[in-house]
């Protein structure tokens, strides 16, 4: 059969346009297929921005230097019945009340029977039980590659047996070296091991507020654990001790991470944890470190004779107010009013007095009692120093041979004030007051205190002693009267009162009559 030329020509026209027809339908096609297995995405959100630096370094070095440390100790029963009777500090028993029991295990840090989750455990099985028993867990560094670390007194103070957990969870056997209860430190030492990583204390002054810090420890038993936080503040006084000095930051540090330390980014020592701030008993962000400067030298004389030996100037003291400073004509509130010289101190045999202002020593300025404390204690008993105090309006320079800070810091001794005798009370109007003439003839009782005056707003009480006013014995009101009238001659505000109170003195500073 044939076909056509024309028809031929389109027949084939036909078959071209339904091959192009189905050429574009498979395209199509084929593209809603692909589109369906293997979506084309838009790029994923990226950020090109400085990164801030990780710890993974820091804590990859030190971490073989910080240890655990457990303590035990042999624990007499608290009673010959079995029972697990409370005791309170004194030993006297506590009323078996749930609730209060609870308590004392969160305040003590008392865990369960494996020590889990708290620095200290009691297990009422170990009673008859010879061998020491597990009282108290925290942390520690190791400070030498011959085995000596450093922890806190009130990790080990209790125990009588340490063992150290290293990094890698080998346990070794430790002995004390010496404590120092006044700065919660303590030494122990590792021997016949080898050599240990150890890490070196920082130069604390160059830490600045806001610096990160990196704390390694053993919190709640869990070992090898790593915070991180800034400096939050400096120079803290949490009234732990007339050294109080400390660093607080805002790593997290809980139980168990006490005596573990506080790394820079360099790796150092800045700090040591010792203490927290905290209503809940967890962290709250609020921790405080020994500083490396007041532990390294603790820890070397630690390690060179088991103790530290203070000076001691034998002086209790007192702050200076703006009153006071104003009463004695001082131009600041920089120094360290002394409130009494103890009979047997060296201070006294040198010649300071009470009311004398302790300004320098050896011409390093005072700043307050507390820095004094620590100014003094920082010299070697025999020392020789000069301290400079500001008496009678003008400084003088008294040198001083220091002694030895006793274990119990010694009080003033003074004989026992009779009591106040109750005929021809006088009165000191301006100030406030009503005294008497003391029975034993030194000083005047106060028998009355207007509430409206500046005296009570000061804290004098009735049965307190007025022994001096600006440095001269009152036995009278006219010596009183003499006094507040030579202070507005010579310009001043106020006067100072020395004050005597159940054995010890303190000054006040009370202003003087208007017009």
């Amino acid at each position: 059969m044939s076909i056509a030329p024309n028809s031929y020509s389109r027949t084939r026209k036909r078959l071209l346009a339904a091959a192009a027809s189905l050429a574009i339908a498979g395209a199509i096609g084929f593209g809603a297929v692909a589109t369906g297995t293997a979506p084309v995405l838009a790029d994923a959100v990226r950020v090109e921005a400085p990164q801030v630096p990780g710890f993974a370094d820091v804590v990859e070095r030190v971490s073989p230097a910080v240890v655990s440390v457990k303590v035990k100790a042999k624990i007499e029963p608290a009673s010959d019945d079995g029972s697990d009777q409370m005791q309170d500090p004194d030993g006297n028993p506590l009323p078996d009340n749930p609730q209060l029991r609870q308590f004392f295990k969160q305040f003590r840090g008392f865990g369960d029977q494996n020590g889990e989750g708290g620095n200290r455990r009691f297990n009422r099985r170990d009673h008859n039980n010879d061998q020491p028993r597990p009282v108290a867990q925290g942390s520690g560094f190791f400070i030498s590659d011959d085995g000596y670390l450093v922890t806190n007194n009130h990790v080990v103070e209790e125990g009588s047996a340490f063992t150290v957990v290293m990094n890698d969870g080998k346990e070794l056997d430790a002995k004390l070296i010496g404590t120092d209860p006044r700065t919660d430190l303590a030494v122990l030492k590792v021997d016949g091991v080898g050599k240990f990583t150890y890490v070196d204390f920082a130069d604390d002054s160059k830490v600045r507020v806001g610096d990160w810090v990196v704390a390694v420890g053993n919190p709640f038993g869990l070992g090898g654990t790593v915070t991180a936080g800034i400096v939050s503040a400096r120079g803290r006084d949490i009234g732990a001790g007339p050294y109080d000095d400390f660093i607080q930051i805002d790593a997290s540090v809980n139980r168990g991470n006490s005596g573990g330390p506080t790394f820079n980014l360099n790796g150092q020592v800045v700090g040591i944890n010792t203490a927290i701030f905290s209503p809940s008993g967890g962290s709250v962000g609020i921790a405080f470190d020994i500083p490396a400067s007041t532990a390294k030298q603790v820890v070397q004389d630690l390690m060179k004779s088991g103790s530290v030996q203070r000076g001691w100037l034998g002086v209790e003291i007192q702050p200076v107010t703006s009153d006071i400073a104003e009463s004695l004509g001082l131009k600041s509130q920089n120094g360290a009013l002394v409130s009494s010289a103890q009979d047997d101190g060296p201070g006294k045999k040198a010649g300071i007095t009470a009311g004398d202002v302790i300004t320098q020593v050896e011409g390093k300025d005072v700043a307050s009692p507390k820095e004094l404390a620590r100014l003094i204690g920082a010299y070697s008993p025999g020392k020789s120093v000069d301290v400079t105090v500001w008496r009678d309006g003008k400084s003088e320079t008294i040198k001083v041979d220091l002694g030895t800070l006793p274990s119990t810091d010694k009080q003033a001794s003074a004989d026992p004030q009779q009591p106040a005798a109750p005929a021809k009370p006088a009165a000191l109007a301006d100030l406030g007051l009503t005294v008497t003439k003391s029975e034993n003839g030194k000083g005047l009782v106060v028998t009355d205190v207007d509430p409206d005056s500046d005296a009570a707003d000061r804290g004098i009480q009735p049965g307190d002693v007025i022994t001096s006013v600006n440095s001269t014995e009152v036995n009278g009101t006219e010596d009183v009267a003499k006094a507040m009238a030579d202070a507005v001659k010579s310009g001043r505000k106020a006067v100072l009162m020395q004050i005597t109170r159940d054995d010890s003195n303190r000054f006040v500073a009370l202003p003087v009559a208007k017009g």
